[in-house]
């Protein structure tokens, strides 16, 4: 169990490392949760498809910031496996952050999705990031000196579970987007206009429908 931890703390200070000259990721466990407050200030803030265009780049700051982190995060290994549950956990997070950022800025683009309707998607987004963020803060109480009151056993029971839970919610912002380019799939088939949807949304191995 102390190599556990020590494989924890190794976690925690590549995040610190890679933190630390930025001002939203200076905890990476708030990650997810700064990033839904983003996508629902621009949704707030923008009365047009190019006002909310613009407004993302806010967005992207915020993603970027912590994707330095996730991308250091990804460079640690020879942890023990339950510490590896835990970084896998974490990546994960960054993962549905990756889905957001790069399916959601094609959607800006696609014209068979109205304001209203990106705003709805937008703010679905940021549900669902703030979600999976919030198990993330309960990863961090069993992994630090807060969680030591527990027993090994209920410990790796939590690690476990949020694990789990943040898997599926990842599926779950899968299928949410791709519901969503479904339907302007089929509204642009309606028009003859397939071929401008799929070479928005990627190659036949991208596609989601």
């Amino acid at each position: 169990m102390k190599k556990m931890f020590l494989c924890l703390m190794a976690i925690t200070l590549c995040c610190t490392y890679q933190a630390k000259a930025q001002f939203v990721v200076s905890d990476p466990m708030n990650f997810a949760g700064n990033l839904a407050n983003s996508i629902k200030e621009i949704v707030q803030t923008s009365t047009t498809a190019s006002n909310m265009i613009n407004n993302f780049k806010e967005v992207q700051k915020v993603y970027n910031q912590g994707k330095e982190y996730y991308d250091a995060l990804k460079s640690v290994h020879n942890l023990v496996k339950d510490a590896r549950k835990v970084q896998q956990t974490i990546l994960m997070v960054g993962d549905i952050s990756d889905i957001y950022i790069k399916n959601f800025q094609k959607m800006m683009s696609d014209p068979y999705f109205s304001i209203e309707e990106l705003g709805a998607i937008g703010n679905g987004y940021a549900k669902l990031l703030e979600e999976s963020g919030s198990f993330l803060t309960e990863l961090k109480t069993v992994t630090t000196s807060n969680g030591l009151s527990l027993s090994d056993k209920e410990r790796m029971d939590v690690i476990d579970r949020v694990y789990n839970e943040v898997r599926e919610y990842k599926a779950l912002v899968q299928y949410f987007t791709n519901k969503n380019i479904s339907v302007s799939y089929l509204r642009a088939k309606k028009k003859n206009d397939t071929d401008r949807i799929m070479q928005l949304y990627g190659s036949p191995s991208e596609r989601y429908w």
